[in-house]
């Protein structure tokens, strides 16, 4: 017989996980109001948590907020790979994973504003939306749908900048669309990238999935993930005393 207690976490470590859950969300709030020199005795109060716990799961207030960005990237990583699936043109694919990002400003704009308060995350980042942008590109080049590409990491300064200043339209223009935005932004894309004007057009304004909060997504999302390149994992070194109370 199979020892369970190797497999089904137990009381501790389901206590572990909602200690550490519960900074790195209170992290992602203080990230997403600005407020990255927040003191750590703030953090945990407003993560509902002891001090000594936050010593048990992170080094220093940096590593957390790493995690926490992390946490995001890899979230919206792994629901764009879930909602882009079923596709098999890669032109295609890029095109409803950027209208799709592009969506989502609006419909969790608290998440947005994480990616954006932590500088150039969104477009640079070697985790969540930056490498499945690149692979999908790269995926297009190679099957002719890009003809007009032909620099891959300067189309990925492009489109990571465009990413970023449409975000930052869009909260800045709240009356606007965002989905005729964000559907005419990826349709320019597409022309500069040498797909002809009618097709692009076409692209860029398809049907969509449907588009829900992250969070209830990425257990699905992570088991039908694509590839991409992987990041190293980041030092731990801590003991899990307090969470032991």
């Amino acid at each position: 017989m199979a020892d369970r207690s190797r497999t089904t976490p137990n009381r501790l470590d389901r206590r572990k996980a909602r200690t550490r859950g519960a900074l790195i969300r209170a992290a992602q709030s203080f990230i997403a109001q600005g407020a990255s020199n927040v003191p750590i005795l703030e953090i945990t109060q407003a993560a509902d948590v002891g001090l000594g716990s936050f010593y048990n799961h992170f080094e220093s207030r940096e590593q957390l907020f790493d995690a926490a960005l992390e946490d995001v990237l890899d979230r919206l990583g792994a629901l764009l790979d879930e909602l882009t699936s079923p596709l098999e043109d890669p032109a295609d694919v890029f095109a409803q994973a950027f209208r799709l990002t592009g969506r989502l400003h609006r419909l969790d704009p608290e998440l947005s504003k994480v990616l954006l308060n932590s500088g150039l995350a969104l477009a640079s980042s070697t985790r969540g939306l930056a490498p499945r942008a690149r692979r999908d590109i790269a995926a297009a080049m190679r099957a002719g749908r890009f003809p007009a590409v032909r620099d891959l990491d300067l189309t990925m300064v492009v489109v990571g900048g465009t990413a970023v200043s449409l975000a930052h339209f869009l909260h800045d223009h709240p009356d606007r669309d965002d989905a005729e935005t964000v559907d005419q932004i990826t349709e320019d894309l597409l022309r500069t990238f040498g797909v002809p004007p009618a097709e692009a057009a076409d692209i860029g304004h398809r049907p969509l999935p449907a588009l829900v909060h992250p969070a209830t997504t990425t257990a699905v999302a992570k088991r039908n993930a694509r590839p991409v390149p992987e990041a190293p994992p980041a030092g731990t070194g801590r003991t899990e005393k307090d969470d032991n109370r």
